[in-house]
C-alpha cells in the first residue's frame, strides 16, 4: 500500500482547502493510504514541513498543496518558485517523490479556482505513480532486453 502525506499551505486557504479535499478524495479512489495532513502558514512554509515529514514520519511520498496569487508585485514569483526548488532538493536529499501541487505563480484567485481538481489530482497521481515506479525499478533485472518501467 501506497502510503502518503500531504503539506497544504493555510494562505489561500479558499483555494487549498478545496485542493486538499479534491486530493484526499483522489487518494482514496486510487487505493492510497494518506496517513498526514500537516497544515502550514503559507507556500514558502510547504518545504520545512516536507523535510521534518521526510525525516521522522514512514511515507512513500509527500504532496505538497498551496496556491500562490498574483499581486501588485513579483512576490508571487518568488515565494513559487523559491518552494519548488526547494521540494525538488528535498525529493532528490531523500530519494523520495515529492509532488508539486502548487497553483501559480502568475495566476489570479479566478485561475486558481479553474485549476483545483487539477493541479490536486496531478499531485496525488504524479506521487503515487512515482512510489510505483521506483518499485518496480527496483526489483527489476535486467537480462539482455531493455526493461521500461511504466
Amino acid at each position: 500500500m501506497v502510503r502518503l502525506a500531504f503539506v497544504v499551505s493555510e494562505f489561500n486557504y479558499d483555494v487549498t482547502y478545496l485542493m486538499l479535499q479534491k486530493a484526499l478524495n483522489h487518494a482514496r479512489f486510487l487505493g492510497v493510504e494518506v496517513t498526514h495532513v500537516v497544515k502550514v502558514p503559507g507556500a514558502f512554509e510547504i518545504p520545512l514541513a516536507v523535510r521534518k515529514i521526510l525525516s521522522e514520519v514512514d511515507v512513500d511520498a509527500v504532496v505538497a498543496l498551496g496556491a500562490v496569487i498574483k499581486g501588485a508585485t513579483k512576490h508571487d514569483e518568488v515565494v513559487a518558485s523559491q518552494a519548488a526548488r526547494k521540494l525538488m532538493d528535498l525529493a532528490l536529499e531523500f530519494g523520495k517523490p515529492v509532488a508539486l501541487g502548487i497553483i501559480g505563480p502568475g495566476a489570479t484567485r479566478m485561475q486558481a479556482l479553474e485549476r483545483v481538481e487539477d493541479y490536486a489530482r496531478r499531485a496525488v497521481e504524479a506521487a503515487v505513480k512515482m512510489v510505483r515506479r521506483f518499485e518496480r525499478l527496483s526489483s527489476s533485472r535486467y537480462s539482455g532486453e531493455t526493461v521500461f518501467i511504466e
